[in-house]
Formats: C-alpha cells, structure tokens, sequence
C-alpha cells in the first residue's frame, strides 16, 4: 500500500503522480525580471491566467513554490462539472440577470477546457458522463429543481433523469434514490491536464519558475515579488495559490476554510466488474455536503474521493476513512487491495462560489472553488486576463459579491470547520 510520502517526481504519492506523463522541469527564479504581470501558483488558475494573457500578448511569469500541479490541481478527484455554482445558489445571490450570466460562464468552461486539450495536445483521459446521485427524496427534488432551471436557460447538453429502477443503467449500487446523469460533464486525469497546459503556456513563451516560493510581495504603482534568489517586478500580480497561499496575502485570510480532501485507488478490477459497475464510465458523485466523489480509472482502478474527517487535520489513515464508506455503496468490493491513498487542501467559499476580486496595489485574486474547481479555474484565468485588458463586466460581477470573513482568520478555521461539518454531516442525514 502506498502513503503519502513525496513521490520521486516531487509530487505527493497518488496514482495521478505514478501514471504522469514525462514533463519538463522548469528552473528556479535566479535573477530580477521585469514583465507585464507576474502569477503567484502554478495550479490551473495560474497556468490558465498565464495562457490566456500571453495569448493576448502580454509578458507573463509564474512562481511556484512546489511544482507545476503540486497542490489540488494534481491531486483532485478529475470530475470536470460545468458551472461555477448551482445556478439556484446564484440566483439567491446575484439575482436573475447576472446569475443568468454567470451561469452560463461555468457551461462555456466545458468547452474552454476541451479546447485547451486540443489545442495542447493533451493526453489526460478525458471522458464524458457525471451523474450526481440523491441519498434522499429533498435531495431528488433539489436535483429535479436545478436540472428545469438549468434547462429553461438552455443547457447544451442532455440532462438525464435516472429514476431508481434505472439505476444499474448507470452505477452498479443500490445506495441511492436516482439522480441526473449529466452528458456535457466528464473526468480526466487532473495532473496530467496541469502539466499539459504548463507545456502549452511555455510554448507561447510564459515563463514558468519552480521551487520559487514568492516570500513578500512589495506593494505598489508596479508591485514586486521576492523570491529566496530573484524578484519579479510586473503591471499587475495575480494570485492564484488558493488554498496553499500560506498567508502571503494578509487581506484574504479568513475568506475560505482550508479543508482536507483524500482519495485512494483500489487494485485494477477485472474488465467485467468494472463494466458492471461503471456501464456508463460516468464519473459519479453524491450530493451530500460531506460528499462521497468516485469514478474508474483508465487502468480500472476505482478512485474514490470525499473529506475524512470535520477537523481538518489528515487522518492517522485515509484508507482506514474511506474504505468504509467504498463498501457501503459497493459492497462487492469488500477485500479489494488499496494501492494508492493521498489527499490535499480544498479552498471552501463559505457561500460556496469562488471568489474573485482586486486588491489595493495592483493584485488580483482569485480562490475558494470548493472542490469543483477544474472548470471554474479555467473561467477564471480567462476572467482575470480580461480584467486585466480592460474588459471588466463579467469579473466585476463576481468581485462586487460580499463574501463572509471568518473572525480570527486562520486561528479560527480548524473550530469553524469541525462546527460547519458537524452541522452539514446532520444536514445531509436528513
């Protein structure tokens, strides 16, 4: 069984880090630069802001502390779901003009993301089919509800209501009620993508720093960033480290809660369990708060993803956490050999829509995906790079919501979490 030790390509040790395809290794920051904008992570957003302003022909540099992926980019559970938020959470939120707006964004993201993947020429495994299941009847009615508001504006694509008797045309279980399989939706292999585009960006001439972890950010009419060995002084900084930030931006602490998110990977399943199973390939996922994340892998492993615990804190065993709640919805697999366990830190909004907004002295921001971020990381770095080209309305929507500051910033996260996830865990049994 494999544990969370670093794997040998520095990235921690996931089915995602042994399966990555070879990558170039980018140097560390060991001179002063002057460019156009400068991006603090390496994840999608970073990669993606990157991309989207060289393509606008700026003079872009990327300083990561890690490596290209390291963080939730490389490590999450790969569903790639349209949407930045429930289009009922914005509507609550923004009002039905600008939720409207909004919405439709998350849905371009699909597209967005498969054009990067073909433009690049990435090889991440990207499939189609996400099927969000209700444990309940309130949570069958709420996925009836958002699947007819998001088919009165117009969804592009089939959203399929699976009743219970349907069930096994989707997922091999009896755990659930039904839920909506949505066409337009997929899972890809998350690290792979990251490094894909980090090639990508660096072939329209991005330049990528690793192991170059941004110490102070010196404000200003042009802001500079200081590294152990360098410094970048650029128009505008975009920070993108999310929920690895550290605490380099004082003004953001307290807007998200860092949670843990962990997976593990079963041994390959033989072909015709695995098609039992998973007749669809659809990645799946519940709709609980706490919720359970799940799909097949290209070698037929089982991922299967969700929190371990309301604390915060990595469990003494992720394979321990997690490996009862697998059985639970496959009982079948009782027994089946773990070959990979890991986890990371999920940035959760606590009004659980991404946050985006400016900051005094030329910073931009962008954090708080609440573990559904591929497609809205994406939409972001386009949003970014507009903003920072002059056109606004989209982002402006976004950074005029007020989000909840948590008091005490980082010293009170851990308390907060353990409350909120006690609270919603009683949510979702009801």
């Amino acid at each position: 069984m494999h544990g969370l030790g670093r794997a040998p390509s520095g990235h921690v040790n996931s089915w995602y880090a042994a399966t990555a395809h070879p990558a170039p290794a980018f140097p560390s920051l060991q001179e002063n630069l002057d460019v156009d904008v400068a991006v603090v992570g390496a994840g999608f957003t970073g990669i993606n802001t990157a991309i989207e302003l060289a393509d606008r022909g700026l003079r872009v540099a990327v300083l990561e502390a890690q490596q290209v992926g390291w963080g939730c980019s490389g490590r999450n559970g790969g569903q790639m779901i349209a949407g930045l938020a429930g289009y009922q959470r914005l509507l609550r939120q923004l009002g039905p003009g600008d939720a409207a707006t909004i919405w439709r964004l998350g849905v371009d993201g699909l597209d967005l993301v498969q054009r990067r993947i073909r433009r690049f020429g990435i090889q991440c495994e990207l499939k189609l089919g996400v099927f969000t299941a209700a444990c309940n009847r309130r949570q069958m009615q709420a996925l009836c509800d958002e699947k007819a508001s998001e088919e009165r504006l117009c969804y592009p694509h089939s959203l399929q209501l699976i009743e219970r008797d349907q069930l096994r045309t989707v997922i091999g279980t009896d755990a659930y009620l039904g839920g909506i399989l949505d066409h337009g939706s997929g899972h890809l292999h998350p690290l792979n993508l990251c490094l894909g585009e980090a090639a990508g960006a660096a072939g329209i001439g991005v330049r990528i720093f690793e192991h170059s972890a941004v110490r102070t950010i010196e404000r200003g009419p042009r802001p500079r960033l200081h590294t152990a060995r360098g410094s970048v002084v650029a128009d505008h900084v975009v920070v993108a480290g999310n929920a690895y930030l550290g605490g380099l931006v004082p003004e953001l602490d307290g807007y998200i809660l860092p949670a843990g998110s962990y997976l593990i990977a079963t041994e390959p399943l033989p072909e015709t369990l695995a098609r039992e199973l998973f007749p669809q390939d659809s990645a799946v996922c519940d709709s609980n708060i706490l919720l359970d994340y799940y799909r097949l892998s290209s070698d037929r492993r089982l991922l299967f993803g969700g929190r371990c615990n309301h604390t915060g804190r990595v469990p003494r065993s992720i394979r321990a956490a997690l490996l009862p709640r697998l059985v639970k919805v496959f009982p079948g697999l009782r027994g089946t050999r773990i070959d990979f366990e890991w986890g990371g830190t999920v940035a959760v909004s606590l009004k659980r829509i991404p946050q985006l907004g400016r900051l005094p002295g030329g910073l931009l921001y962008a954090q708080g995906y609440s573990g559904h971020g591929v497609v809205a990381t994406h939409v972001f770095g386009r949003l970014l790079a507009d903003a920072i080209s002059g056109a606004t309305a989209e982002f402006d929507i976004l950074a005029r919501l007020r989000h909840w500051r948590l008091p005490g910033g980082k010293w009170f996260a851990s308390p907060a979490l353990a409350i909120g996830m006690s609270y919603y865990r009683f949510r979702d049994m009801i």
